[in-house]
Order: C-alpha cells, then sequence, then structure tokens
C-alpha cells in the first residue's frame, strides 16, 4: 500500500473558514470513500495558533508553520480577509516560500494568491483569484497575470482557484488526477456538488450568476442534473423527479434561471465534458458516455454549439493537467 500524500494546509489570522473547509472536508471524504487513506492533512498555521477565521469561528492548526519540513506532495494556501496583513508577515511568506520549494504541487485559494505572489512562486504566471480582488493584486504583483474569469488555473506543479468555493472544484480536480476520476465522482456525489466545473469555466456561471434560485423545486432539479449527468434527464424523468407537471417545471426554470430544462441539461453536460477531456485522458467516446450524451456526434455538436469548436480541438488546446507536474521541484527559484 502506498503511503498518503502528504498536503498541508496553510491558514492564519481572519482566514476564510470555507477555503480551508472545502480543501479537507473532499480530501478526507476521499479517504473514507477509498477505504484507506490517500492523503495526509495538515492544518499549519504561524506558530501553531488557533486561527481565528474570518467567519468569527476559530479552529485549532495541527502544527506550527515553522516547524513544518518536505517533502511534501501538495502545500495549498487559503485565502480570506486577513490575506493582505500575511502578506506583509515577511516569516509566513518566508516558510511559504521554502516549502514551495519543497513540494510536488503548490496551490492556492481565492485571494491566497496574493501570498503565493509575495513569495514569488507566481512569478511569469498567470493566475486564478476571487474576480473581487484581481484589480488590486495585479497592480501590487505586474509580474502575475491574474485572471478574474477561470474557477482554477492548472499549469505545470503551481495552480490557483477562484474565490471560497472554488476550492472543492479545485481539490476535486486533484482527486481526480491523483486516483482517477471515478473516486472524485463519489466525492462530488457525497458533497452534493456539481461533478466538477470546469477550470476555465467562468466563475460567473450558470451556477453562480444572479438571480439566485429561490425555487426549492428548481434547488432540487438543479442539484439531481448535476450530480447525474449520464442518467435520463429528459423534461419527462425531471417533472417526476421533483415531482411536478412538466409544463410547470418549464415555467419555473424560465423564470429561476432565464432557460429551460433541456437546455440547462444540455449546458450542464457539455462543460462538464469539457472539464473530462482537458483533465483525463477518456476517449471522447467515453466522455459523452459519462456525460450522458451517449454518441460521440451530440457532443460534438453540443461543443460547437457552445465553444465553437469540437471536443478533439478544445481538448488539444485548452488540456492544462494538473497531474503533469515534476517528480520533485526542490531546484524551483523562489524569486
Amino acid at each position: 500500500m502506498e503511503e498518503p500524500r502528504r498536503v498541508v494546509v496553510v491558514g492564519y489570522p481572519a482566514a476564510e473558514l470555507l477555503d480551508i473547509a472545502c480543501i479537507v472536508t473532499a480530501l478526507q471524504l476521499a479517504n473514507f470513500l477509498n477505504g484507506h487513506a490517500l492523503y495526509r492533512l495538515e492544518l499549519a498555521s504561524p506558530g501553531g495558533l488557533p486561527i481565528h477565521t474570518g467567519t468569527g469561528l476559530t479552529i485549532n492548526a495541527d502544527v506550527a508553520l515553522e516547524r513544518v519540513r518536505g517533502p511534501l506532495d501538495t502545500l495549498m494556501v487559503s485565502g480570506g480577509i486577513g490575506y493582505v496583513d500575511a502578506m506583509a508577515d515577511d516569516r509566513l511568506v518566508a516558510h511559504v516560500r521554502r516549502l514551495g520549494r519543497e513540494s510536488r504541487r503548490v496551490a492556492s485559494v481565492c485571494t491566497g494568491a496574493g501570498i503565493l505572489a509575495q513569495a514569488g512562486l507566481l512569478t511569469g504566471r498567470r493566475a486564478a483569484t476571487h474576480w473581487d480582488h484581481v484589480d488590486f493584486l495585479g497592480e501590487r504583483f505586474p509580474d502575475v497575470a491574474f485572471d478574474r474569469d477561470p474557477i482554477f488555473i492548472a499549469e505545470d506543479d503551481v495552480c490557483t482557484s477562484a474565490g471560497v468555493t472554488a476550492a472543492l472544484d479545485l481539490t476535486l480536480s486533484f482527486i481526480d488526477a491523483d486516483t482517477g476520476s471515478d473516486l472524485a465522482r463519489d466525492v462530488s456525489r457525497q458533497l452534493v456538488t456539481y461533478l466538477q466545473r470546469p477550470g476555465n469555466q467562468a466563475q460567473m456561471s450558470m451556477f453562480t450568476a444572479p438571480p439566485a434560485v429561490k425555487s426549492s423545486l428548481v434547488q432540487d432539479a438543479v442539484s439531481y442534473v448535476t450530480t447525474h449527468l449520464d442518467e435520463d434527464l429528459s423534461a419527462a424523468a425531471l417533472a417526476t423527479r421533483v415531482p411536478m407537471s412538466e409544463r410547470h417545471l418549464a415555467r419555473l426554470f424560465i423564470k429561476e434561471l432565464g432557460t429551460s430544462p433541456g437546455r440547462f441539461v444540455r449546458k450542464a453536460r457539455t462543460e462538464a465534458a469539457a472539464h473530462l477531456l482537458t483533465g483525463s485522458d477518456l476517449s471522447v467516446q467515453t466522455v459523452a458516455t459519462r456525460c450522458g450524451f451517449g454518441t460521440v456526434e451530440s457532443l460534438r455538436q453540443a461543443f460547437w454549439a457552445m465553444y465553437g469548436v469540437s471536443p478533439t480541438h478544445y481538448r488539444m488546446t485548452q488540456s492544462r493537467s494538473v497531474s503533469s507536474v515534476s517528480p520533485a521541484v526542490a531546484g524551483r527559484s523562489g524569486t
């Protein structure tokens, strides 16, 4: 049995609780569903002190950041309203820089990208962060191309994600890359979340853009769609599942989401297929089947309608596999 992958999550005063929780919950659930530990998790903070999060709750750290020694599989830096002060903490930044050199994979969530940038780990790179902080970070770090659009960006051994719950999308992509899509799918089902949003999906997507869904019936239908893409999602099947008449379901979708059930399903399936094409080696036929298209031709038509290219072309031009990392990055420059 292989040794668990060692993952260290860095927190600090006023870090975002959800940034930390999304990572830890997803990886621990992967351990549970797998039957044995795939990941060994440690929450580190300056001095090992309890982390008074930005939400007002306090969580205990497992270890002092200063005492952590590599090698690590993954170093993940959380974001939160305290990130500006964390960027100004020379000791914290120095230890992040040091551990970055001792990690196979380095990642940040939300505004944690600012700490990676301060440590020199994003120099010359494109990086994702919370859309509302792109301008501030872009002005402070002109040598980093901060992008307000993607859910996450994975380039070689450095990965950055958008705000808050995008931590879950990034962590699911790690599980997928490390163990395969089946376990990532099982984790997403247990968390009752979207299978996995493609990294290059806009932060303001059909799942996050206003107006918010008010109808609990529509919420139930959307949740079912996004976690059962390979099943029968016809209007009749969804209406039976909710339950309500097909006509009423269609009216609610138009009112709440501005689109019909059929178009919503097609978009969800296409986005999921985009992720699998860029984040796995599955054949186009397998992707089509897993995402509920049935045939490659149906998938091709959906891609042309949404992206203006074929699935094969999309894979060739958009793939940024989080698994294509160097076996050791001890020699990476910290500037």
